[in-house]
């Protein structure tokens, strides 16, 4: 089969087509063939040896939409979808014709989704998921204040805060694209500056605050809290240690979450991605806009336009 594999670190041109032996089935596995598979920021950094962990030579890739062709017989021909903090890493990813995962990583895609649309879900919509739904327990009535509303992760956290009944501010550098999926549904535009906290508490406040930026926004995602609200943090934009007042903080009762999908494997991100399918399904959730499709034969190019910071998702295609 033909896959994209790295032998080094370093940027797009360290990435070679190479042919590598197609993955066979046992009994613990299942073999996909894979039609779709988008290029996340993280995939670019773990190219550049941003992750410590990962094993070289190895194929990239966390995300990918495709059809079940080997493994148990009720899966065969079965158009799945999935994404994992393994693949890619510590075991090859998705950027390649075929990926061999465990039986329990096998997810059903959305119907209602193509499998380029399908394959720019997993790692945003799983964190975002993982920080509001399992993490801060949103539940219907509640505001959400997003910072980093425009990125991919934020984008996904309006929308299914959206989906479940809640009001959504955005916070951030520049408002988000009012023709995006993620900004027809926004309540509310907060400028990320020094007077973001008070014009979010003349809003009426945060129930829980989502930070996708982290870091240089840390202080600011505290402020936005309620009594008793969530703060999720996923990042460290800008430094990684932070200070804050911990009078303000344990008198504001603040829960602080961390939320890390790449600790969940291909096998753990399953429920998720079944959870997230049926919400796809109804019509609740929609898939975000994609810039740019390569050949897998481009691939430098896609990793090349990730990099670049590309706005909108950009997909491999088989």
């Amino acid at each position: 089969m033909k896959a994209i594999q790295f032998n080094s670190f370093g940027g797009p041109e360290v990435l070679d087509l190479v042919d590598l032996p197609t993955p066979t089935a046992d009994a613990d596995s299942a073999i996909v063939q894979v039609k779709a598979a988008s290029v996340n920021p993280s995939d670019v950094k773990n190219l550049s040896g941003h992750f410590g962990h990962t094993t070289l030579p190895r194929t990239p890739g966390r995300d990918f939409s495709g059809v079940v062709t080997e493994g148990p017989a009720e899966w065969i021909g079965a158009e799945v979808w999935g994404t994992g903090g393994d693949i890619g890493f510590t075991r090859d990813g998705t950027h390649a014709q075929f990926i061999k995962i465990p039986v329990g990583a096998l997810s059903r895609k959305p119907r209602t989704l193509t499998h380029e649309q399908a394959s720019a879900i997993g790692v945003n919509f799983v964190v975002a998921w993982l920080g509001v739904v399992d993490y801060a327990q949103l539940v219907a009535g509640e505001t959400v204040a997003v910072i980093g509303a425009s990125g991919g992760v934020g984008g996904a956290v309006v929308q299914i805060a959206k989906s479940r009944g809640c009001k959504v501010i955005a916070v951030d550098r520049r408002e988000p694209d009012t023709d995006s999926p993620a900004g027809r549904l926004l309540d509310h535009y907060v400028p990320f500056e020094e007077h973001a906290a008070e014009r979010v508490k003349e809003l009426g406040g945060a129930d829980v605050v989502y930070d996708a930026v982290g870091g240089v926004a840390f202080e600011t995602a505290l402020k936005l809290a309620k009594w008793r609200g969530r703060v999720v943090e996923i990042s460290a934009t800008g430094k990684r240690r932070v200070e804050f007042d911990l009078i303000d903080f344990y008198h504001n009762e603040t829960q602080l979450f961390g939320a890390d999908s790449a600790k969940l494997g291909v096998a753990d991100s399953a429920r998720l991605m079944m959870e997230l399918a049926s919400v796809f399904d109804s019509g609740a959730l929609q898939a975000p806009s994609i810039a740019q499709t390569f050949p897998l034969e481009q691939a430098r190019d896609a990793y090349a336009a990730v990099a670049g910071g590309t706005r909108g998702r950009v997909v491999i295609t088989m």
